[in-house]
């Protein structure tokens, strides 16, 4: 008989403010995932970005009291990112040696002036001057320091996500070259995820849709450096009545004023239950009860409402 090696989950949020039920419903679908299936469950806070989180050592703290109400526990030690710094040079090394990488001096002003066509999210496609201008012999300013992008090909990369279903992009004409370190030295999300994710042995990723566009992107960056890549789960994004995205910067849904009208978690499980369609009304319920209903396939891909109250 073969035996399958555990499923490893995670839950990997940013301290810049305090969580909100949008990061509360990621961080329990992710935990009953992992625990329905008797896996690990791990939580890595994302604080490599110091200007972003400037009161991170508070909101951390919050942040694991929060989880630890609502009944969401993990394994081994936090993983934070600020402490990795070394081990994120090496892989961007691992790049570099490939000649996969270049300098990039676009300054932000630059690249939304551009002509070019946008992501989905909005950013703007890179035109690959900065390419083109070291290829032509051009000098790079004096004095400015560069970011450094990955060079991409023209390629499809596509994956089956275990809620949205199959999705896939052309990493030239979709994503083109992305940015896998600042001009400030502070490395990017797409590589640090990449990195975090494969050392931990992450084999499944719960994470909102919002983050389904990057996918293709990390899934290439896990081939160049030799990493097998993860199940994927982009589960749907929590709005409000208006069909508004939560947003921490505007404190909708904070969990500081959620546990100032509730007692327990219940309740809120219970709200975040019903919306996500795990159960069939807005009842009081725990993290465990609810391990037994839990079916990843039958999660909506479309966004769900904010519970009524809340």
């Amino acid at each position: 008989m073969i035996k399958t090696a555990p499923i490893t989950g995670r839950f990997a949020p940013t301290p810049s403010s305090r969580l909100h039920l949008g990061n509360l419903m990621c961080a329990m679908v992710a935990w009953l995932s992992v625990r329905q299936k008797g896996g690990r469950f791990l939580l890595r806070v994302e604080d490599l970005d110091a200007a972003r989180c400037k009161d991170m050592g508070e909101n951390t703290r919050w942040l694991l009291d929060d989880l630890a109400w609502l009944g969401i526990d993990h394994d081994g030690e936090v993983l934070y990112q600020s402490c990795r710094d070394e081990i994120y040079c090496h892989y961007f090394e691992c790049l570099e040696k490939q000649g996969l990488l270049y300098p990039c001096y676009c300054s932000r002003a630059e690249l939304h002036a551009a002509t070019a066509p946008h992501l989905s999210d909005g950013a703007p496609l890179y035109d690959r001057r900065c390419l083109l201008r070291a290829e032509r012999g051009e000098m790079p300013p004096a004095g400015k320091r560069p970011a450094w992008r990955v060079r991409v090909p023209d390629e499809q990369v596509f994956f089956e996500d275990a809620v949205a279903g199959r999705y896939e992009e052309n990493l030239l004409r979709d994503c083109s070259d992305f940015v896998v370190r600042r001009s400030d030295g502070v490395f990017a999300y797409q590589l640090a995820v990449v990195v975090d994710d494969a050392l931990s042995g992450v084999s499944e990723v719960v994470r909102g849709n919002d983050l389904l566009s990057s996918t293709p992107r990390q899934i290439y960056l896990q081939r160049m450096l030799g990493f097998t890549a993860p199940r994927y789960c982009h589960i749907p994004l929590l709005v409000d009545a208006e069909g508004r995205r939560l947003s921490k910067r505007d404190g909708d849904g904070c969990m500081s004023e959620v546990r100032a009208r509730y007692r327990d978690a219940a309740p809120v499980i219970g709200a975040l239950a019903a919306a996500l369609g795990i159960i069939e009304k807005s009842e009081p319920i725990t993290l465990r009860e609810l391990l037994s209903l839990f079916d990843m396939t039958r999660l909506p891909r479309d966004t769900v409402r904010l519970p009524v109250g809340f």
